[in-house]
């Protein structure tokens, strides 16, 4: 299981918004992003130029506290075995707003111990780089 919380100087409607709208979601999480709809059961895909297409199914939509999707994890033409679960919950903390995602699901994918452990720590590795990118999108820090 990959678990990480981000503190973001930013309101917790602003932080929704750049967890929810493929938009927003763009520019911090993938290079394109796209989904049907915004409740469960919609489908869609997070792109990532010279890695693939990822699709995605959205699991859970609780406005301004959590939202969650599976997710190939993997380029992919469509869910599968190897799909994990994703789940950020949006908290206040302070004058801004805490951040957490939870993947989960490492531990049911096919290919045995090595290759779980694998995806584990290259999705760990994701999550740093894709939330570190989020603050510095809503805290409006340029690089």
């Amino acid at each position: 299981m990959v678990t990480r919380t981000v503190h973001i100087e930013a309101s917790r409607a602003q932080v929704w918004k750049a967890l929810t709208d493929p938009e927003v979601m763009a520019k911090w999480f993938g290079d394109s992003v796209e989904f049907a709809s915004l409740e469960p059961g919609a489908t869609g895909s997070i792109d990532w130029d010279g890695y693939g297409s990822f699709p995605i199914e959205i699991t859970e939509v609780a406005p301004d506290a959590s939202f969650g999707f599976r997710w190939s994890g993997i380029p992919a033409e469509k869910l599968d075995e190897y799909s994990t679960h994703v789940r950020f919950t949006i908290s206040d903390a302070g004058t801004g707003t805490d951040v957490t995602v939870i993947e989960s699901g490492f531990d049911t994918l096919p290919g045995g111990t090595r290759y779980r452990r694998e995806r584990l720590d290259q999705n760990r590795e994701g999550w740093d780089v894709e939330l570190d990118e989020l603050v510095l999108l809503l805290e409006g820090v340029t690089q």
